[in-house]
C-alpha cells in the first residue's frame, strides 16, 4: 500500500470537492446579487464536469476569469476553514462507522445462529416435552 499516493488521491478528490463547495457558494451568492449571472454560471457548471476540479476551473478562466477568481478565493477560504479539523474529523468519522458496521454485522450473524438453534432442539428433553404434547392432544379427541 502506497500511503503517499493515496494522500495525494485523496487531496485531489477534495480539491475537487471544495471547488464544487465554492461553485455553490458563488452560485448562491450571485442568485442574490446578480441572476443573470448565477444562471450562465449554473448553465456553464452543468455543461463543464465538475469531477476534476482543476480542469473546471481551466475552463472557467477560459470564459469568466473573474468568476474563476471567485470561485478559487472561496474555495481556499473553505480549505482554510476546514482544514484545522479534518484530519480528526475524517479519522473519528471512520472510527465510528467502522464500529457500528461491525455492530450491525455481529446482530445479524447472531440473529441467523439464535434462529438456526431455535429450529434445531438440541437435547432430549424437548423431545419429551413434545411427545407429551403429542399424547396430551391425542387423549384430548377421544
Amino acid at each position: 500500500m502506497d500511503l503517499k499516493q493515496t494522500a495525494k488521491d485523496t487531496a485531489k478528490v477534495l480539491t475537487s470537492y471544495l471547488t464544487f463547495q465554492a461553485v455553490k457558494t458563488v452560485l448562491n451568492q450571485l442568485k442574490e446579487t446578480n441572476p443573470a449571472r448565477a444562471y450562465w454560471l449554473n448553465a456553464f457548471s452543468t455543461k463543464e464536469a465538475l469531477q476534476d476540479g482543476e480542469v473546471y476551473l481551466s475552463d472557467l478562466l477560459a470564459e469568466s476569469a473573474d468568476l474563476a477568481i471567485r470561485v478559487m478565493t472561496v474555495r481556499q477560504h473553505i480549505a482554510e476553514g476546514i482544514c484545522e479539523f479534518l484530519p480528526e474529523m475524517v479519522v473519528t468519522s471512520i472510527q465510528q462507522a467502522n464500529m457500528e458496521h461491525r455492530r450491525q454485522h455481529l446482530e445479524r450473524i447472531t440473529q441467523l445462529t439464535d434462529a438456526e438453534y431455535a429450529l434445531e432442539p438440541d437435547s432430549s428433553e424437548d423431545a419429551d416435552v413434545s411427545k407429551e404434547s403429542i399424547a396430551d392432544a391425542e387423549n384430548a379427541a377421544e
